[in-house]
């Protein structure tokens, strides 16, 4: 059984690692967050803008034209939301954490055949210097 020492050291660990990902993934997220609100910025600004033409066509004057279409923006597609922010934070993490990187070595992962029913390593089926092929698809 663990000692109460073993305990605290690796609950330590976890949450100065948990920390260090924070502090590398904040600048990369505020970037994200930022433009996310200029987009709704801009978006904002347009509607203003479209309120403005509306308000000089009810006075007579031409407020549509073919060059500059009518903007259609609600509050219901906003992009500066709780959810969105929550969808960039979660998917730096996954970026952050994931095990495949473009020009390093290809992860060697856990796969269950199915008719063996038993673990195996994906490079076990290499054989050779042939290429390993795997075919991900469905029959459905």
């Amino acid at each position: 059984m663990p000692d109460v020492r073993e305990l605290a050291r690796a609950h330590a660990s976890k949450a100065l690692r948990s920390a260090a990902v924070c502090v590398l993934l904040l600048p990369r997220f505020l970037l994200a967050a930022l433009v996310l609100w200029l987009l709704d910025f801009l978006c904002i600004r347009r509607k203003v803008l479209a309120r403005m033409r509306e308000r000089e066509g009810a006075d007579g004057s031409d407020g549509d034209s073919a060059d500059d279409p009518a903007v259609r923006v609600s509050d219901s597609n906003r992009m500066f939301t709780l959810a969105s922010l929550r969808a960039v934070w979660h998917g730096h993490k996954l970026d952050f954490f994931k095990t495949a990187r473009v020009g390093a070595a290809a992860p060697n992962s856990e796969v269950v055949p199915l008719a063996e029913h038993k673990r195996a390593r994906i490079l076990d089926y290499a054989r050779g210097r042939r290429p390993l092929i795997l075919n991900f698809g469905s029959c459905s």
